[in-house]
Parts: C-alpha cells; sequence; structure tokens
C-alpha cells in the first residue's frame, strides 16, 4: 500500500469518527432539546450514555475535530475536486467528454456535502463563539440565534444524509483498502521472538 493511500485511509478514518461523534450528539439535541425544567417538558435531564454537559462536549470537540480535518481532506483532494468540477462545466456546455451518470451523482452528492459543510461549520463557529446561557448568546451576525441554529440543524442534517449517500457510494473503496491496511499492518509487525527452553 503506498503512502499516499494510507495518509487518505487515516484522514477518511478521522473525518468518519469525527463526524460520527458529532452526528450521534446532534442526534440527542434534535430529540432532547435544551428546555424548562418541570411539568411541561418530562425529557428534562434525561441522560442517555452521557449527562447533557458531556454530549456538548462531544458535540462542539467532534464538530471542531470535523471541520479541522475535513479542510485538511480538501486540501488533499483538490485537484480532484478542479478536474470534476471542469468536467461537469463542460458537460453541461456540451464540450470534452461526457460524464457518466454515476459520476455526475457522485460530483452532485459532493457538491451538497460541501455546501452543507460550509453552512454548518459557520453556524457551528457562531455557536462557539456566542454559546447559550452567555453574555453573547444575544449577539446577531447576519441572523438571529433561532435562525443559525435552524442553518445548523437542518445543513448539519442533509449533510448526515449525503455523506451516507457518498460512503455507499465509496463501499468498494473502504473495503478493499481498509483490508490492505489491515493486512499491511500484521505484515509489517515485527515477529515475536520465541523464548528458548
Amino acid at each position: 500500500m503506498s503512502k499516499r493511500t494510507r495518509l487518505n485511509w487515516l484522514i477518511d478514518l478521522t473525518v468518519f469518527l469525527s463526524g460520527l461523534a458529532a452526528a450521534l450528539s446532534g442526534i440527542y439535541y434534535l430529540y432532547l432539546p435544551n428546555g424548562y425544567q418541570g411539568g411541561r417538558n418530562p425529557l428534562y435531564n434525561t441522560v442517555i450514555v452521557f449527562h447533557r454537559g458531556t454530549w456538548e462536549d462531544i458535540h462542539t470537540w467532534g464538530g471542531v475535530i470535523m471541520v479541522a480535518i475535513l479542510l485538511v481532506h480538501i486540501t488533499y483532494h483538490w485537484s480532484w475536486v478542479k478536474t470534476m468540477t471542469r468536467r461537469m462545466v463542460n458537460a453541461i456546455r456540451g464540450r470534452g467528454t461526457r460524464m457518466s451518470s454515476k459520476a455526475r451523482f457522485n460530483v452532485l452528492i459532493d457538491a451538497l456535502i460541501g455546501l452543507c459543510f460550509v453552512l454548518v461549520a459557520t453556524s457551528g463557529i457562531y455557536f462557539l463563539f456566542a454559546p447559550s446561557g452567555s453574555a453573547h448568546s444575544t449577539v446577531t451576525f447576519l441572523f438571529s440565534r433561532t435562525t443559525w441554529d435552524l442553518i445548523h440543524t437542518w445543513s448539519g442534517t442533509t449533510m448526515i444524509a449525503g455523506a451516507v449517500v457518498h460512503f455507499a457510494i465509496h463501499w468498494g473503496w473502504v473495503t478493499k483498502v481498509s483490508t490492505r491496511f489491515f493486512t499491511t499492518l500484521r505484515s509489517g509487525a515485527r515477529p515475536v521472538p520465541q523464548m528458548s527452553r
């Protein structure tokens, strides 16, 4: 396995794990939103595996790591992004080689994920610097806090759906490279010396 493929696999694994942490904690918040204690909110302070504060930390740091590693991922694949964008534009204009429907679908899914990534990252950064309950929670930047919340929720939800489709499209690569990665690790391990009797 080449160093480039190994690095690509490690980047993708980090994107997957940090995205999974951000997604699971986001789903927790979607179904158990912050609210008031009392009869109107029987789910207040419900503990599912972790307390609310821990879920908040998982969501914040999972999101920060995901944004950082996705920027690395995009940089790493930038030549592919430029090539496929050029091919897509040329195909729309009727110039150059035509793209298969599978390639077009892949580019459109990646573009959707990219757009949602920008929206979820921007809104996440807003919440990072203006957390609820702080003196800055009433600060508006372009939109109200409620609008940022809607942008964050729905762009995140759409990004998760797009990522699942992206993962399914590339499932063959994932299984092939994962198998090679772990086979390389096993074969590259030093043999344990046998003890003499």
